[in-house]
């Protein structure tokens, strides 16, 4: 039976997606789509490689999140299991979003495969959400400290502003280092204990989610062209507003909500460019993970199901 927050966050989500399908339709009404496929057309064989690269530099990093997880828990898997494990988690993660199904039920699935009790994999699940939220607030700090202007491009504000805004994310880090050097008590995060990391697993952390969002914002970064093109840093800081946005809307693969969010904050690109590397974005990042997911499934479900079928027949001569 559905929970009642599942069923909440489901309809959370359909209203996002519906409020920023209106508002996109708004942006985009007079948009031809011959225009969409000259943006396209227009990308470079040699963007689409390095934007190819790129995803595979994002699927690398969050393949690292769970080995991170698995090192803090002290517990020993072969780094393949874990990368096709945390490959179909994201995929599906980022393209189902935060409805009845997620990730956790694939990681759950697998894991207990490998070993590991139901509590072990709640903390893995937890700990690698940790992991991306400290790198959101690390590279957000960054890119909020560097351009000191960028908040501009979504709200009017003075450069201060982005200057106390990117200190007190850079803070929240350093305090979440401080806690790991002078062994403070565990972080309690729902019914969750998270104890904290030992220092060198820290620095994994801080090193593995700055670079998947680094990977993730360089597709729409080289999709984009070079004329009128904002630089990588502006790319990178609405970005992760965008994706902080879609998160927190729990839109299916933030469907309507990236879009307007880079609309809004890029008016110097014409908006058929801004679209493309948009769909490239969603078509290297999202789509075809998610095609590959689902087949990595049925493989593993599909072994599951033999190894269960063998043992049946091994006990019943």
């Amino acid at each position: 039976m559905m929970k009642r927050s599942d069923a909440a966050w489901t309809v959370v989500g359909i209203t996002a997606v519906l409020l920023s399908g209106y508002l996109l339709y708004h942006e985009i009404r007079n948009l031809s789509l011959s225009e969409l496929t000259d943006s396209l057309a227009a990308i470079s064989y040699r963007n689409w490689i390095l934007a190819g690269l790129a995803t595979l530099g994002a699927y690398v990093a969050l393949a690292w999140y769970d080995r991170i997880a698995i090192a803090h828990l002290g517990r020993r898997i072969s780094w393949w299991f874990i990368t096709l494990c945390s490959f179909t988690t994201y995929a599906l993660a980022h393209n189902i979003g935060a409805s009845v199904f997620s990730g956790a039920v694939v990681r759950y699935r697998a894991y207990r495969s490998k070993g590991l009790t139901p509590n072990e994999i709640g903390v893995l699940i937890v700990f690698c959400s940790l992991t991306f939220f400290l790198g959101t607030l690390l590279a957000g700090g960054a890119v909020l400290m560097l351009r000191p202007d960028l908040l501009n491009r979504v709200v009017d504000a003075d450069p201060w502003w982005s200057l106390a805004i990117g200190a007190g994310l850079l803070s929240l880090v350093a305090l979440y280092v401080f806690g790991a050097w002078r062994h403070l008590p565990p972080l309690q995060l729902g019914k969750w204990r998270i104890e904290y990391p030992r220092l060198p697993i820290v620095g994994r952390q801080l090193m593995a989610a700055p670079l998947e969002l680094l990977c993730a914002a360089a597709i729409i970064y080289f999709a984009l062209p070079a004329a009128g093109n904002p630089g990588y840093l502006v790319v990178l800081g609405v970005f992760l507003a965008s994706f902080s946005l879609a998160l927190l809307s729990h839109a299916p693969g933030g469907l309507g909500v990236l879009e307007v969010t880079f609309l809004a904050a890029m008016p110097e690109l014409p908006t058929a460019d801004v679209l493309a590397a948009l769909i490239v974005f969603r078509a290297l990042y999202l789509l075809l993970p998610f095609a590959l997911a689902i087949l990595v499934v049925a493989g593993f479900e599909s072994s599951q199901w033999a190894g269960r079928r063998r043992k049946g027949t091994d006990t019943h001569p």
